[in-house]
């Protein structure tokens, strides 16, 4: 029996369907690339995301931290998920829709229902950057979820196309190493410590922001894979963001301590 919102969600997606949505989603793409643009030059690069380390009470109440971050992050994983099972997307009988949109529900679900849950000391989050989060996580989930469900269309043999596997290796390898740098991040303090310390092991030999570094290689790998306005500008958006946040770690880092290692960069290996 379909529940109230799959009904609900059928109508909108049948209302909406066609040309002008397709254009829609490419304005949207534009839109959300400009903004994120003017947000980080004429603000965060200033001030810098006042979460984590940069929290600050001036941007409201806190929120738990596993809460705010499974709340923040879910519009990405169930927007798209709720598009396959109660929609009737006409790409999602195709095999490259299917397996791109799967990519990206695996690192939301993991993002949504797994992190949240392995942060042991975290910091609170300031009410108004939970807000920013879940209102950006909603946009780019419905950005993503429409256009591969609807629009985005590929050859017949797009699976073994280079720029798809060089794609997929790149999300692949970019998932991994965000994944082991946030358990390094993790463990950096023993129980009942609550002084930073120098991350070490893994990327964070190379940068200051390894785990930046692997997001951003990630969403790279799969705009590369989807080839689509949609997917780019949500590379763009994170290269810009967590581009940002790695610059005011690495800066933070050499303020807070002397033997902070000089040969690391900020964000790329060796380059920068």
């Amino acid at each position: 029996m379909e529940t109230a919102a799959c009904t609900l969600l059928r109508a909108f997606c049948q209302r909406v369907s066609g040309p002008q949505e397709a254009q829609l989603l490419k304005q949207m793409s534009y839109a959300m690339v400009g903004f994120i643009s003017v947000t980080v030059v004429f603000f965060l690069r200033r001030a810098g995301a006042p979460y984590g380390r940069y929290a600050s009470a001036s941007y409201g109440y806190p929120v738990f931290p596993t809460l705010a971050w499974t709340v923040q992050e879910a519009p990405s994983f169930l927007f798209p998920a709720m598009l396959v099972l109660c929609s009737d997307g006409s790409r999602l009988s195709f095999w490259p829709n299917r397996f791109l949109l799967g990519l990206f529900l695996i690192h939301y679900f993991y993002r949504s229902f797994i992190f949240p849950f392995l942060i042991h000391r975290g910091k609170s989050m300031p009410f108004f950057v939970f807000v920013s989060a879940f209102i950006f996580c909603s946009y780019n989930g419905y950005l993503q979820g429409r256009s591969l469900t609807n629009y985005a269309e590929y050859s017949s043999n797009w699976l073994t196309e280079p720029r798809f596997i060089l794609g997929i290796a790149a999300w692949l390898g970019g998932l991994l190493i965000n994944m082991h740098s946030d358990y390094i991040l993790r463990n950096l303090r023993k129980p009942g410590e609550t002084e930073y310390k120098i991350p070490r092991g893994g990327m964070f030999e190379y940068v200051s922001g390894a785990n930046f570094f692997g997001e951003i290689i990630e969403w790279c790998g799969f705009a590369l894979a989807c080839s689509t306005v949609e997917s780019t500008a949500f590379a763009i958006s994170t290269l810009l963001l967590l581009g940002n946040r790695a610059y005011a770690h690495h800066q933070w880092y050499l303020n807070k301590f002397e033997d902070y290692p000089r040969s690391r960069k900020i964000l790329i290996p060796f380059l920068f």
